[in-house]
């Protein structure tokens, strides 16, 4: 759940790397802003699944929150010092995903999935031999990391007819996921729009959105072809390479509260309508899709 929070303390007690004075500083001062934004996230409740008037105000305080800290964390030199390899910074996407939809998640069901994920996307049985495969399932499941999933956990046994040998596999099923990016390129989208396909080849009533700061693609994409439900920049701006992000005549526009009300709003209405579907249902309006 606090991803980017696990992340900072990691640093903080990492045995061989940012041990020296400038790191522990930065760290030290990192750790007294993130306490403040967790905590200031914490106290604010909402929204949840019944619609309110208040609902858009209480989007607009997360979001100024997620500006005043996105701000202080983007600074020139805590973005050199812990580069994109760490994680450090996209991290505070997928932790603020955590405070958007916390409330309503867990007013629809306190056992729901929340948060990243290591999710089911394949089932294969692999038995070293006829013997083995009559007296266990030995199934294999693949999985696929998901930045901020939203779904059920799910717990199975499986055995084999007149055997007592029983497997035992635990697996989540998002219901949604979203991808965090910095920015969203081509092959970023390529490769999303695989995980996307794949998610719903198994889970065809699954929602797949992909939410970005910036955007590094040109009109030439053709964005009905990906597999993707949708895609949101934050920003509202096209992508600029981080050095050229703390040049003086550089505009950065903030996290815009509108984008993220319209992501919320789609992941409610989703969750909380009928999902029903499938032929028998279509047979009796006549069109099946």
């Amino acid at each position: 759940m606090y991803v980017h929070g696990n992340n900072l303390e990691q640093k903080e007690h990492h045995q061989t790397k940012y041990k020296d004075a400038e790191s522990r500083r930065y760290l030290s001062e990192i750790r007294f802003r993130y306490d403040q934004w967790k905590t200031a996230n914490e106290v604010l409740r909402g929204p949840v699944a019944d619609v309110s008037e208040k609902d858009f105000l209480t989007i607009e305080k997360r979001v100024k929150l997620l500006n005043d800290y996105k701000d202080f964390l983007d600074q020139q030199h805590y973005a050199e010092k812990f580069d994109s390899r760490s994680n450090l910074h996209s991290s505070v996407l997928e932790e603020f995903m955590y405070y958007l939809f916390r409330d309503l998640v867990f007013g629809i069901s306190e056992y729901a999935l929340i948060g990243k994920s290591h999710s089911f996307k394949d089932i294969f049985f692999r038995a070293p031999s006829y013997l083995h495969m009559i007296k266990k399932p030995h199934a294999l499941f693949e999985i696929k990391d998901h930045d901020f999933t939203i779904g059920a956990s799910v717990k199975t046994t499986m055995k084999c007819r007149g055997s007592a040998l029983i497997e035992e596999h635990d697996w989540d099923i998002p219901a949604v996921a979203i991808e965090c990016k910095t920015y969203l390129d081509k092959t970023m989208l390529q490769d999303v729009s695989t995980a996307a396909e794949q998610l719903k080849q198994k889970n065809p009533n699954a929602m797949y959105i992909v939410v970005a700061e910036w955007l590094k693609l040109t009109g030439s994409v053709n964005l009905k072809k990906y597999k993707i439900d949708q895609i949101y920049v934050l920003r509202k701006q096209k992508n600029t390479d981080r050095e050229f992000r703390y040049d003086t005549n550089y505009q950065k526009n903030p996290i815009y509260d509108d984008v993220i009300n319209h992501c919320f709003n789609s992941v409610r209405e989703f969750l909380t309508s009928d999902w029903e579907g499938g032929i028998s249902h279509g047979i009796d309006r006549g069109f099946l899709i």
